[in-house]
């Protein structure tokens, strides 16, 4: 077989080299493990001539030593045949017995650098300050509290949460109009099936944002509207041209573009609800963490009866708390509260009860501060690196939250096939078109974007994480 047939393989290698490598392997051990692999799935078919030792050195930028060492090592396991004047080639190989299992197709190796936007480091949850929390509040809890109690949650959690959102994001909202769920995906189904019931059959939500989302608002039963985003935020003045009873909104945050909603169009969102009898739906999913610039105070406050925020223990604690908060207009408290009591009847008392007392002992701020000191940090970390090793890529997004877009010049990979060659890296990420809804329709042409999470690496393997990083923006 003609050396021509290599040509197509030649990108490959590189990727499969840089992919070896990622995963700890030597440079020898490397091209090796490339080559293997490429033999045994047949992307290299038997009889195909490889380039001399010197050749594929100079092509790869290695010793010509590696390249012969890895030619002899494949021709000892019989996977490369070599004969004096006829060069090196992948060796025949008869077909599989009938009674053998068919092999199974290569997988992607498991994430080892998780990237996924969206999630806090959980090695630093403040397990000494909530174990004491939760021993005191055990303590003084009456009998009552492990009981069935009210669905809305435990009182001491909802004045708890009142005081606390008014401090520090300006809710302006009380005890008896809070519900507490199990994290922001149950509230979310919550409000929507109680506004289909009142008769809402459509809510719009943002062009680019978490697919779960659009699944629990369907669920729910109204159907989804696209609203489009600009540098200035979600498109609130196009809703009067909509059908929507409701929009879902992340002003303080845009998840991921990372804008924040601008004052004319947190007016307009607010305007439209109080004109069309519509709701706000106000996903402050990371309120509490802003670098470059003043917090952005709630949309909630401009008019609580229109506006229903929504915040979550997710990021500024864990997931795994499954702990979440609605501060709902008067006229909805009664009939989202119906609903929290047909899904579970009530969340966990002991773990709300534990946070309310971390949230009035004041552990629960001093938490956020140490937190959003660290992931500043690496904030500042990921971006410098960046600079230094791949300055062709644009980061946005950056003055809050736990995220960043980078954005590819035009002419690099397509970023579906980037956050393909990032499995195989190890690495945790998504495109951008991953956030896309699909009433949105096709994106628009754009140069490639890749949303990543800085929050999730512990600290020890976020400089690992990063060179995995830098590894994917250079191909």
């Amino acid at each position: 077989m003609p050396l021509d047939s290599w040509a197509g393989f030649g990108t490959d290698l590189h990727l499969d080299l840089s992919a070896g490598r990622a995963r700890g392997l030597g440079l020898r051990a490397a091209l090796e493990d490339a080559l293997r692999t490429a033999a045994r799935e047949g992307r290299l078919a038997p009889g195909t001539r490889l380039p001399a030792s010197r050749t594929l050195a100079t092509d790869l930028g290695v010793a010509r030593n590696t390249v012969a060492e890895a030619y002899a090592q494949l021709v000892a396991e019989g996977w490369l045949t070599a004969r004096q004047g006829s060069g090196t080639v992948v060796a025949e190989r008869g077909a599989p017995s009938a009674s053998h299992a068919p092999v199974a197709p290569q997988r992607a190796p498991a994430v080892r650098h998780d990237l996924t936007p969206g999630r806090p480091d959980v090695s630093r949850f403040p397990r000494t300050a909530w174990l004491a929390a939760g021993r005191r509040a055990l303590a003084a809890a009456p009998n009552s509290a492990l009981g069935y109690s009210d669905p809305r949650g435990r009182v001491e959690l909802r004045q708890a949460l009142a005081d606390y959102l008014a401090r520090v994001r300006g809710v302006r909202t009380d005890a008896e109009r809070i519900v507490v769920c199990s994290g922001y995906t149950q509230g979310l189904g919550l409000v929507c099936r109680a506004l289909h019931e009142r008769g809402a059959r459509s809510v719009a939500v943002e062009e680019y944002g978490l697919p779960p989302q659009q699944r629990v608002i369907t669920a729910a039963g109204p159907a989804t509207i696209a609203l489009p985003l600009d540098e200035d935020g979600a498109r609130t003045d196009l809703l009067d041209g909509t059908a929507a009873g409701a929009v879902v909104l992340t002003p303080a945050h845009q998840f991921p573009t990372g804008v924040a909603l601008r004052a004319p169009r947190r007016a307009a969102a607010v305007a439209w609800a109080r004109r069309t009898g519509g709701v706000v739906i106000e996903d402050d999913y990371d309120g509490e963490f802003r670098y470059d610039r003043q917090p952005v105070g709630a949309l909630q406050a401009l008019d609580p009866e229109r506006v229903v925020y929504a915040g979550t223990a997710s990021k500024s604690l864990a997931p795994g708390l499954r702990l979440g908060w609605l501060a709902l207009p008067a006229d909805l408290v009664e009939p989202v509260t119906r609903q929290k009591q047909l899904a579970d009847n009530q969340s966990g008392a002991l773990e709300q009860l534990t946070l309310a007392e971390l949230i009035t002992s004041g552990g629960l701020d001093r938490h956020v501060r140490r937190s959003r000191l660290r992931y500043r940090r690496r904030r500042d970390l990921l971006t410098a690196t960046l600079a230094a090793r791949a300055p062709h890529v644009r980061v946005t997004g950056i003055a809050a939250g736990l995220h960043a877009v980078l954005r590819l010049p035009p002419g690099s990979l397509d970023e579906r096939e980037l956050a393909e060659q990032a499995r195989w890296l190890g690495l945790g990420l998504h495109p951008m078109s991953f956030f896309r809804t699909p009433e949105a329709g096709p994106p628009p042409e754009a140069p490639p974007a890749l949303v990543i999470g800085y929050g999730t690496p512990p600290e020890h393997a976020f400089p690992g994480a990063l060179d995995a990083l830098c590894t994917l923006l250079q191909l």
